[in-house]
């Protein structure tokens, strides 16, 4: 199976990231701009969370707060799981699965190089899939 690093070579290594002292409606509108369901926190180089969608759901609507008023500190994920370029794409789900996450921040040599999505993983997993099954076909009737 593939790893997080041929991910990133076929979707990009682009980060889209946000100040965590921001309101939280600014990191809404990036997201939907960048059509995105989570942006990582940080300050300066500094990886300090990581704020999606769900977050905003969960801990600013059905809480009556306001998206301008709150600050993305106040709803991020503090210590984000991280996984590096070498990590199996089979591992990567499994942590997506078990702890409930799915957005991934790619960590390499302290620096972030990449996010991956838990649709990444799915197409990574689908692509996989299809060519070991076409693999198969090739050599039962070969």
């Amino acid at each position: 199976m593939s790893q997080v690093r041929h991910l990133l070579e076929g979707k990009g290594s682009e980060i889209f990231s946000i100040a965590p002292d921001a309101p939280v409606l600014e990191a809404i509108k990036h997201m939907a701009e960048h059509r995105i369901g989570a942006l990582l926190v940080m300050r300066g180089n500094e990886l300090v969370g990581v704020v999606s969608e769900r977050d905003y759901a969960r801990k600013v609507i059905l809480q009556g707060r306001s998206s301008a008023q709150t600050a993305v500190s106040d709803i991020m994920h503090v210590q984000p799981l991280t996984v590096g370029p070498d990590t199996d794409v089979f591992d990567c789900m499994r942590l997506c699965t078990d702890s409930r996450v799915r957005h991934l921040p790619v960590v390499d040599g302290g620096n972030i190089v990449g996010v991956i999505s838990i649709g990444d993983l799915v197409k990574a997993v689908i692509d996989a899939q299809a060519d070991q099954i076409e693999h198969l076909q090739r050599y039962i009737t070969s």
